[in-house]
């Protein structure tokens, strides 16, 4: 409940100067709300501009990164939107449509996504797109011959049963490759070694490198 308010004669004056002082205060905030509207206006304004009439720069912002990428895969350049955080094997299955690669484990210890680049075998589950630049990337897809035919590793997992449930089977074929290609003529603890980062839940651990030493011996 507000406090009663008592008339003094003479006090008018007094008065007109206060609600003249209260009406400067109004105007005060009134201007200053009035420019803050404004500002909010003209900020609307651009950026409907920037939208409708594509008045952007066409390089990437300070500090960001380039979106579209070109990557050499399998021989083929191919163009691809990829996010910054985007790794190698999320961009060949879902933006390249190469679901050879198998997306396992995630973080770099199952050997599943195993793809070969620039003659390396790698963990494309942990290896950013944006990483790879220029470099040769080469997946499943890529050991096709000319006419359909299969890889000597390929034929070699066939002839030896190598594969049992196969999920893991592209990651070992593209291990055998890149060891292959760097060292034709491995013994049988050398293809040990190079196959040990590809983990097999079948256990099916003889088969695979029975294929190896096959493709190996070209048999």
């Amino acid at each position: 409940m507000k406090d009663p308010v008592t008339f003094y004669p003479g006090a008018e004056g007094d008065q007109a100067d206060a609600d003249s002082g209260d009406l400067s205060i109004l105007r005060s905030r009134s201007s200053r709300r009035a420019f803050i509207k404004g500002v909010i206006a003209s900020g609307a304004v651009a950026g409907s501009a920037t939208f409708l009439f594509g008045c952007t720069s066409d390089r990437p912002a300070a500090g960001s990164v380039e979106r579209l990428l070109s990557l050499n895969i399998n021989g083929k350049v191919r163009r691809v939107d990829v996010l910054p955080n985007e790794t190698l094997a999320m961009t060949l299955r879902y933006k390249l449509g190469l679901t050879g690669t198998k997306l396992s484990c995630d973080r770099g210890e199952c050997g599943a996504c195993t793809v070969v680049i620039d003659g390396v075998s790698t963990y494309s589950c942990s290896t950013l797109t944006h990483m790879v630049g220029d470099r040769q990337v080469r997946t499943i897809e890529g050991l096709e011959g000319p006419n359909g035919e299969l890889h000597p590793v390929q034929q070699a997992m066939i002839d030896e049963l190598g594969p049992q449930c196969g999920f893991c089977t592209p990651g070992q074929i593209m291990s055998a490759v890149a060891l292959l290609e760097a060292n034709p003529n491995p013994s049988r603890e050398e293809v040990r070694h190079a196959m040990s980062g590809n983990l097999c839940r079948c256990g099916a651990y003889d088969h695979y490198l029975n294929s190896v030493m096959r493709a190996a011996q070209g048999v």
